[in-house]
């Protein structure tokens, strides 16, 4: 398998989703639409979606069908990168290349504009209700919203912003890395997998999977931090030893690091060891973070 092919072709039909759920730029007031667009199509990889995708294809599920949830998932991780960014957050002047949301329209802008997919995101998730019993379409919402709150995304920020500087234990930076990070694959994979028909035994391999997987994709990206190319990231390295983050690396060294991240990845793969070919598009994933770049 071709595995960046087959990751653009889920993002193309991720990003033609978007577009049409997003209000057109030039809507009343365009300012706030503008924001939300430009950070939408910011050049971002759809991992998140593409990984719900995926995860129903691993269970027999249409794409068509999940592709409300996968365009969800990416609007919930555009509003976190662009509250993430904020000078109160982790004050980022760029993302992926070019000026983040809040350097390019200000800082009320883009708060209002993560606030705004973070909204969308809901409403969008509704569209489900087209394809699949209301029940299942309402357990979806739920697990999202969960991993978006405060037992989710939330927690683990808020524990890395009150980490910065600290000597922390390793159980502590693994929870932030959990909530954080793995908190919204793991709940991409969950959504997809249920939209599909997951049974008790494939739900839970597919989750023990994401969970795996968000470990070793936040290890890397800490690693990528600390030794990474500024023009492929598209952003400055070298942040979080600025910010004194709660990171691997900072905590056992790049090597151990690189160990804890290959050990995630295999445990991703073994998880998955009771599907068959259907669902290779989420090996290849998490082989792939052992020799990410970007």
């Amino acid at each position: 398998m071709n595995w960046e092919r087959e990751l653009a072709a889920r993002a193309d039909l991720i990003n033609e989703g978007l577009d049409r759920y997003l209000p057109p730029a030039a809507l009343y007031p365009p300012s706030i639409h503008e924001a939300m667009r430009y950070s939408i199509f910011a050049g971002g990889k759809r991992l998140r979606g593409a990984l719900t995708l995926a995860a129903a294809e691993a269970l027999g599920g249409e794409q068509a069908r999940i592709l409300p949830a996968a365009c969800a998932l990416e609007m919930l991780h555009t509003y976190s990168l662009i509250h993430d960014d904020l000078p109160a957050m982790d004050d980022d002047d760029f993302r992926r290349g070019r000026p983040t949301c809040h350097r390019v329209f200000g800082e009320a802008t883009a708060i209002l504009a993560g606030d705004a997919l973070l909204t969308l995101a809901f409403a969008t998730l509704c569209h489900l209700k087209r394809d699949f019993p209301p029940g299942l379409v309402l357990q979806v919402i739920e697990e999202v919203a969960a991993a978006a709150g405060t037992r989710g995304l939330i927690a683990g920020q808020v524990v890395d912003l009150e980490s910065e500087g600290k000597q922390v234990a390793p159980d502590l930076v693994e929870y932030i890395h959990l909530h954080k990070t793995a908190a919204l694959f793991r709940v991409a994979v969950r959504a997809g997998a249920l939209l599909a028909g997951a049974g008790e035994h494939a739900l839970s391999a597919l989750t023990d999977y994401a969970v795996a997987f968000g470990l070793a994709f936040q290890i890397t990206d800490d690693i990528l931090d600390l030794t990474g190319d500024e023009v492929l990231l598209g952003k400055p390295v070298k942040r979080d030893l600025a910010r004194q983050k709660a990171t691997y690396p900072a905590l056992f060294g790049l090597e151990r690091a690189r160990e804890l991240a290959a050990f995630q990845v295999r445990k991703a793969l073994q998880s998955l060891e009771i599907f068959g070919a259907e669902a290779e598009f989420l090996r290849e994933a998490a082989r792939c973070l052992l020799h990410r770049r970007s």
